[in-house]
């Protein structure tokens, strides 16, 4: 079977396989490798509100036969609720691939698409956050070619004191040029 990214459909059906999709990645996968991390009642359904991050930015996911495996969201430079530090930046956010999926390059496809948006957004940049514990997904964005930068890290309380997110970014005309000759 072959995998195809596309945007997510405003349907009900998209929304809940990618929420539910979110949740497991973002609680269950992370009360594995993180038991720290605490994830709330209020972060849940926000994950689960694909509908929300559809109005502010593009939902991509990543569909295998009639499955999806993946999605991930980018917001456009200046949409309301992204947190990128650099000016005209896209914001990258939620990367998840279903557990039994990972490993296979999706994660990559994902990316690929997320890169050639970004380039026709005309942004700067995208810019997102990883838990600083979070070691696998970092070196993900590094092989990617995103780079660090400190002075995007946010520190979050809401789910546990002294909870660090590491700011990295990529420069969109370089890595999408690369991206659209070589993916």
């Amino acid at each position: 079977m072959e995998l195809i990214v596309r945007e997510a459909r405003p349907c009900g059906a998209d929304d809940q396989v990618v929420g539910r999709l979110l949740v497991q990645a973002f609680v269950e996968t992370y009360s594995k490798k993180m038991p720290e991390v605490v994830v709330t009642e209020k972060r849940r359904l926000q994950l689960l509100d694909v509908a929300m991050r559809r109005s502010q930015g593009t939902v991509l996911v990543a569909q295998l036969g009639d499955q999806i495996v993946g999605s991930v969201t980018l917001l456009p430079p200046g949409a309301a609720e992204s947190e990128a530090w650099i000016p005209q930046a896209a914001d990258l956010r939620q990367l998840a691939v279903s557990p039994e999926y990972q490993g296979r390059g999706f994660a990559e496809n994902l990316l690929a698409e997320t890169e050639k948006l970004a380039l026709s957004w005309n942004a700067s940049a995208i810019c997102l956050h990883v838990r600083r514990k979070a070691s696998g997904l970092a070196s993900l964005y590094r092989r990617r070619g995103y780079l660090r930068d400190a002075s995007g890290d946010i520190q979050i309380s809401s789910s546990a004191p002294g909870t660090i997110l590491d700011g990295y970014y990529l420069p969109v005309g370089a890595r999408s040029a690369r991206s659209l000759m070589w993916d």
